[in-house]
């Protein structure tokens, strides 16, 4: 019987293999980081052959670490940083350019074109989705119009569009030698390209956007076999699951009912609740996306509050201000003080995502006197990340009329206890923290473990679960309540800084 399951985690910052036994425990993991490359402000990219790279680097290294081998593994899930979007030859295998990433705001102008043609929400119905800069089909229009060659290309069925699930799926299967072009649903939704109802590319939504289907990635389910891995230590395993990230987290916290709600705290904060069949329309700008979809059986909905810059905040003040040395330095000197000193942190760096949904909105440190230090500073960067939670858990309580009763966490961040303390103080909710913090990657092994029989069914992945830690709220209401008027003033500011 084989013994374990693995998943490449691949991420905005750096990609990791994780191999998990039958109860979720981490049996090894590796871990690189790739760059972050910004050519002019408001864009960002990655290189897709460093990440394909790195992908191949870390899965040797993880079984290595523990003199694992092929044999010893069920099968692989493949997770991801959504949105980000690559193009690449057919017949080579060469991207065109570098990944556009979710968090770029170069087709800005081209979302407001779009909106004046039909309002923000002309897709909503379909698709789930405002017209955004965060999402992959305005990034693939704007790659066929700006990249010389690639619109006659993509035509005569030349080029190959993905996600970074399809670009790794595509490589590690075979590549130009015959490898699957394939995506899962979780990351089709993300793109504004496919039909919530059909679960497939909508032949208007490609018109629209002038995207042939030619180069479009073909759309499976989240869980089951795709292909085998052709080259290397893992050679003749099973690519069996793909979910984007923030899917995969709420499949790695088992919330499988109804209701049930996660909260990613990575690069960019993201509050998923599990909708079950149900496609529920927000009007309060929350997301509607595809949760999951587990082999023959019907896809699950959730609702989604994305916000773009958490995580990302306190690298900023590490690499751009050098305030710290390490990431991990921030909750030591957020300590340094009692409280903000009425310091508020609006990370609009990309705009603003839910529930605002403001392009035009940029970073502001409000509420500075003399009196400010950098502890405030590094205090009001951990509470912007509370404060956007609490938009966002607000929205979906109005929208989905279900109330919030806990909130389990996962992400790089829950490991800041000053940070979680403050999050149940501010939302009024216990904050549980799992006993596997890596939710991502544990979906990931998850989808691709139903696949292959690994696990036996959603109820065995249940008791799997477990809680560390659970922080109760502790703050007067009064407090509560003064603290976030002063940080909606405080959004109030940052918004139409830029202009269209």
């Amino acid at each position: 019987m084989k013994r374990y399951i693995g998943a490449i985690d691949q991420g905005t910052t750096s990609t990791r293999f994780l191999i998990f036994d039958h109860k979720g425990r981490i049996v090894s993991a590796a871990q690189k980081e790739h760059r972050q490359i910004f050519p002019q402000p408001g864009w960002v990219e990655h290189d897709p052959v460093e990440i394909l790279q790195r992908t191949r680097e870390v899965m040797a290294e993880a079984i290595e670490n523990k003199g694992l081998k092929a044999s010893d593994l069920a099968g692989i899930g493949i997770t991801n940083q959504r949105e980000t979007t690559i193009v690449w030859e057919r017949k080579t295998g060469s991207p065109v350019c570098n990944a556009i990433v979710w968090q770029d705001m170069r087709v800005a102008d081209e979302v407001a074109r779009f909106a004046a043609a039909g309002g923000q929400d002309r897709y909503r119905a379909k698709t789930g989705l405002p017209l955004s800069t965060y999402f992959s089909g305005l990034k693939l229009r704007w790659i066929l119009q700006n990249v010389v060659g690639t619109r006659e290309k993509a035509a005569n069925g030349e080029l190959l569009f993905g996600n970074v699930d399809t670009f790794l799926l595509w490589n590690l299967t075979g590549g130009a030698g015959g490898g699957v072009h394939a995506t899962d649903v979780t990351n089709a939704s993300r793109t504004q390209l496919m039909n919530l109802n059909t679960l497939d590319w909508d032949a208007e939504l490609l018109a629209d956007f002038e995207i042939p289907h030619a180069m479009l990635p073909t759309v499976r389910s989240s869980s089951e076999v795709y292909g085998e891995v052709n080259s290397g230590p893992l050679a003749g395993t099973p690519i069996a699951g793909i979910l984007g990230d923030q899917q995969a987290a709420l499949v790695g916290q088992a919330c499988f009912a109804p209701g049930e709600v996660k909260n990613t705290y990575g690069t960019g904060c993201f509050l998923l609740m599990n909708t079950g069949e149900k496609i529920v329309a927000s009007k309060f700008g929350l997301l509607t996306t595809v949760a999951y979809k587990l082999g023959h059986k019907p896809a699950n909905f959730a609702m989604e509050g994305s916000v773009a810059i958490t995580g990302a905040l306190v690298q900023w003040l590490r690499d751009n201000l050098g305030l710290i040395r390490s990431s991990d330095e921030i909750e030591t000197l957020a300590r340094t003080v009692e409280d903000n000193g009425d310091v508020y942190f609006v990370p609009a760096f990309s705009g603003l995502y839910a529930p605002y949904w403001k392009e035009t909105a940029r970073g502001v440190i409000a509420g500075l006197t003399r009196f400010a230090n950098k502890g405030h500073l590094a205090r009001a960067a951990l509470e912007a990340t509370a404060y956007q939670t609490r938009d966002v858990a607000e929205a979906m309580e109005k929208d989905a009329q279900i109330p919030l009763r806990t909130l389990r966490v996962d992400g790089g961040m829950v490991k800041n206890e000053l940070l979680m303390q403050f999050q149940a103080d501010l939302l009024d909710r216990e904050v549980v923290r799992p006993e596997v913090q890596e939710t991502t990657s544990l979906g990931a092994a998850y989808a691709a473990g139903l696949a292959v029989e690994f696990f036996a069914g959603l109820e065995e992945l249940r008791a799997n679960w477990r809680s560390d830690r659970t922080w109760k709220p502790k703050l007067p209401s009064a407090d509560r309540q003064r603290l976030y008027a002063q940080w909606k003033k405080a959004v109030s500011r940052s918004f139409d800084w830029a202009e269209n």
